[in-house]
């Protein structure tokens, strides 16, 4: 009894040090839930639009519509949200194989690129079929070496807004304009491609807003809503979006073909909510930071961090600290509460991973989950929540075993 109590003090300590953090997020929620709304009634969605059709895809209103709501969103031209793209990976890459060809220069200008990224580019894996086996000449630098690595013989610049398996900052959109500004200072004609994923709705505005030719996301993740059961997104500029889309389909189908198999209603009310949704995970992150700093462990980003992704690095330094947490949250999760993680090789990661995953939808990370390379500096990656007094639950299990 004495333990509950303690664990729920410094919780409640915790709280009452962000109290004025969480109302500045509630601000940005507002802003972003009045954006999507907008979206919704410029653009008449109905009832119409949650009916199904089969085989080709023809004359599919839903799909037609989601595609309007999410351009006005992301304030863009145009954009392609599909139940086709197998995660936000897929979608990127669709992205890359569509507009780079033989001999055009990709530079991922935020350093080395999320893991799954690695085998899609060529810097791991089967080479044959990455963009590197395609003839497709590729570099990566820091942001304060863009001056010196994009030229105009610079096809792409690769940004990727959350910080994937490493403890960097992520770039937040002052950031990324910056970046973007650079590029096009040395090659007006350089894409500008964000992998936006983690990143939606975490600020007032998205990368679309301040310059970015073309962003992609997965809607298993923010835009989701955390009831979408599968797919990914590609926003940006009209003629980009187009190559991709050819990418995902074929030439001369494009963004026309496609049936959305009775998809249509759970991705338009999955970005409705997503605001919200998207709120609770970011009021959870920032409860563990602190918490996790509190305890005397760094934490990345802190408290009063400005925040750009839903994703709350914790650093252990010990192995077997990292699995513990991983376990913890599995048996806090509301699906598959009775299994327990066991680090292992994961596609498309090359060292073994510990995964916490007790979700609804499987590999969804709007949903609580937990995951981490075994690696050093042996850092839990914390995301999601679908309501802030579930993480709060789980952080009281996580008390117990950690301190």
């Amino acid at each position: 009894m004495k333990n509950e109590f303690n664990k729920t003090l410094i919780i409640n300590k915790a709280e009452k040090k962000v109290a004025e953090i969480f109302r500045e997020l509630e601000l940005i929620r507002d802003i972003n839930q009045e954006k999507v709304l907008r979206a919704f009634q410029d653009n008449k969605v109905g009832e119409e639009h949650f009916y199904t059709v089969s085989g080709y895809g023809h004359d599919d209103l839903g799909r037609g519509i989601i595609d309007k709501v999410y351009a006005q969103v992301f304030n863009c031209e145009a954009a392609l949200v599909r139940n086709h793209f197998v995660s936000g990976t897929h979608a990127i890459a669709c992205g890359f194989f569509g507009l780079l060809r033989h001999g055009d220069r990709l530079v991922s200008v935020s350093g080395k690129p999320y893991d799954t990224l690695e085998e899609v580019i060529g810097s791991r894996g089967n080479k044959k079929s990455s963009l590197t086996g395609h003839g497709v000449i590729y570099d990566e630098v820091e942001p304060s070496d863009i001056e010196k690595a994009v030229n105009e013989k610079t096809t792409m610049a690769f940004i990727q807004r959350s910080r994937g398996y490493s403890l960097r900052k992520p770039l937040n959109m002052e950031d990324i304009a910056e970046i973007i500004e650079k590029v096009k200072i040395k090659n007006p004609e350089c894409i500008c491609f964000v992998d936006n994923c983690y990143g939606e709705f975490t600020e007032a505005i998205e990368p679309t807003d301040i310059g970015a030719d073309l962003i992609a996301g997965s809607l298993i993740k923010n835009p989701g809503g955390g009831i979408v059961e599968t797919g990914g997104y590609i926003a940006g500029r009209k003629e980009l979006v187009e190559l991709a889309a050819e990418r995902l389909t074929a030439p001369g189908i494009g963004t026309k073909g496609g049936a959305m198999l009775n998809q249509s209603r759970l991705i338009l009310q999955g970005l409705f909510m997503a605001p919200s949704i998207v709120h609770e995970a970011l009021k959870g992150a920032v409860l563990a930071s602190q918490v996790f700093l509190d305890m005397g462990f760094e934490t990345y980003p802190r408290p009063d961090d400005l925040r750009t992704d839903i994703i709350q690095a914790i650093v252990f330094n010990d192995r077997e600290k990292l699995v513990k947490f991983c376990k913890t949250v599995q048996y806090y999760s509301p699906v598959d509460s009775y299994l327990t993680p066991v680090p292992d090789q994961v596609p498309g990661y090359e060292d073994d991973i510990v995964m916490a995953a007790g979700t609804f939808i499987e590999g969804s990370t709007i949903e609580l989950s937990a995951d981490g390379p075994l690696r050093d500096p042996y850092a839990a990656y914390m995301q999601g929540g679908l309501n802030y007094a579930h993480v709060k639950l789980a952080l009281k299990g996580i008390l117990e075993q950690i301190s």
